[in-house]
């Protein structure tokens, strides 16, 4: 009786830890061509167009900050997470889009959004020149995306101290908010979101201190005070669509183009961490695709909805 009984206490408690989690291979069997069929979608939409990497990457990192990895940030609405000023510059929807319809063809009603965004981000990287790392699949699909949930997404002029705060909330650590930032790497910027720090940082009528002074004037050619804020600039320079740590070059030079990437490098918390990516003498390196591999893999588990929450969605823009 008492051995039963331990055998039922043992069987509950494996089952409470493997609920909410995800796994390599979730649809090995229900559909087993999930990668392949993402992949070519991404290749395809990466090769027309190379800048579409890095929108495809971010719009993983805006959905999983906002509710978890859900794909609410997929949905359409008139106040949908889409909608919040953060989100608006995000590219890349018809490929998850593309990506889901095929799916729908081959396996209908079984793979979620939030899995083609996993997927895609990962097969971005790659295509962009990054190491490969496993998925591990299985979320839901979210019910609700609500643009004023959009504060918890760090921003471009985040201090360390806030920036740590957020991604511990989400119990990534600082090594992770390093890493991931990297993800900078690809991708461009607008002008509106970091101009001020070339003419008027912090109302000095100076520039920000930490901006490399042979660099600020290329930015300022690229940015004019009172020119199109719109303008896209890399964010890192040299390296717009190569998946690469010359982001943390750029950031030791005072080449970073966002103050919180910037940040980065002038905090004495986070330096050390990019200093270890760059392999300084004294200290333990760190490999910057490894690393950033792990981290997008614990970022894929934030808040998951598995089992019986939320849906299966049959297009990503809308609920059923």
């Amino acid at each position: 009786m008492k051995v039963s009984t331990l055998m039922c206490l043992l069987l509950a408690t494996l089952a409470t830890m493997t609920q909410g989690q995800t796994r390599v291979g979730f649809y090995g069997t229900t559909c087993p061509r999930v990668e392949t069929i993402v992949r070519n979608a991404v290749q395809t939409a990466v090769r027309a167009d190379p800048t579409l990497a890095a929108g495809v990457l971010r719009i993983f990192f805006h959905d999983c900050f906002v509710n978890g990895c859900d794909g609410s940030v997929l949905l359409d609405g008139p106040s949908s997470e889409k909608t919040a000023p953060p989100n608006v510059p995000l590219r890349g929807f018809e490929v998850i889009d593309a990506a889901k319809s095929q799916l729908e063809t081959a396996c209908p009603g079984v793979v979620s959004c939030a899995d083609i965004a996993a997927l895609a981000a990962r097969d971005a990287v790659v295509l962009a020149g990054g190491t490969s790392w496993q998925v591990p699949l299985g979320r839901r699909d979210g019910l609700v995306s609500q643009a004023s949930d959009t504060v918890n997404l760090p921003g471009f002029n985040d201090p360390i101290s806030v920036q740590i705060r957020k991604f511990a909330d989400k119990n990534l650590n600082i090594q992770d908010l390093v890493t991931l930032v990297g993800g900078h790497t690809i991708g461009t910027g607008a002008c509106v979101v970091f101009s001020y720090r070339l003419y008027n940082f912090n109302n000095t009528n100076q520039p920000d201190p930490d901006i490399n002074p042979a660099f600020l004037p290329q930015l300022r050619a690229l940015c004019p005070n009172g020119g199109d804020g719109s303008t896209r600039v890399a964010l890192d320079t040299g390296s717009v669509t190569r998946f690469d740590n010359s982001f943390y070059t750029n950031l030791r030079n005072g080449r970073g183009v966002l103050e919180s990437d910037a940040k980065l490098w002038s905090d004495p918390t986070t330096r050390p961490i990019v200093q270890r990516f760059l392999g300084l003498s004294g200290l333990l390196g760190l490999t910057f695709n490894v690393e950033f591999g792990r981290s997008m893999v614990k970022m894929g588990n934030i808040e998951l909805k598995t089992g019986s929450q939320g849906e299966i969605r049959r297009v990503c823009r809308a609920t059923n």
